[in-house]
């Protein structure tokens, strides 16, 4: 008898994230949940007061400069560097052997590229979507597809 499949679904974005598995009524269920404490913030609350400033030569004009990065964008993208963190303690630890990960396109690139090597050759796909606000009852038609299918013993 083989054993069967250990499915893990991960549902993030830059302020949260929900570790789901499936269980034998076909639903997701929430396994684990982490909230970003400081990507909701205001990039102004994150950062400096105000941004520097340009002087010209010969005149008396100065000139705001924009940062070269958004704190509120830097925090979302370490968040997603910690849950690539625990994707990859999950895969140590307990473990999956398969693997979906769902992200607006911008944290899925993050959370991919902070995947070890085992993690990476477990995932079966990735959907580009923010389903952060989605219940985990309402998550099965967007992930149903790359669901392994239940052999019927005969």
């Amino acid at each position: 008898m083989s054993k069967p499949r250990n499915l893990l679904v991960v549902v993030a974005d830059g302020e949260h994230a929900r570790f789901l598995r499936p269980a034998a009524d076909n639903a997701l269920h929430c396994e684990s949940a982490f909230d970003s404490t400081t990507a909701h913030k205001q990039s102004s609350d994150l950062g400096a007061d105000r941004p520097g400033a340009s002087v010209h030569t010969g005149s008396t004009a100065h000139h705001a400069m924009t940062p070269r990065h958004d704190p509120k964008d830097m925090e979302k993208a370490k968040f997603a560097r910690f849950v690539a963190k625990q994707i990859n303690a999950i895969a140590t630890g307990e473990g999956f052997d398969r693997l979906i990960l769902v992200a607006p396109s911008s944290i899925l690139a993050v959370v991919d590229a902070g995947l070890d090597t085992e993690s990476k050759a477990f995932t079966i796909n990735t959907l580009a979507k923010d389903l952060t606000k989605v219940p985990d009852h309402e998550l099965w038609p967007h992930v149903q597809t790359w669901m392994p299918r239940r052999s019927i013993a005969s």
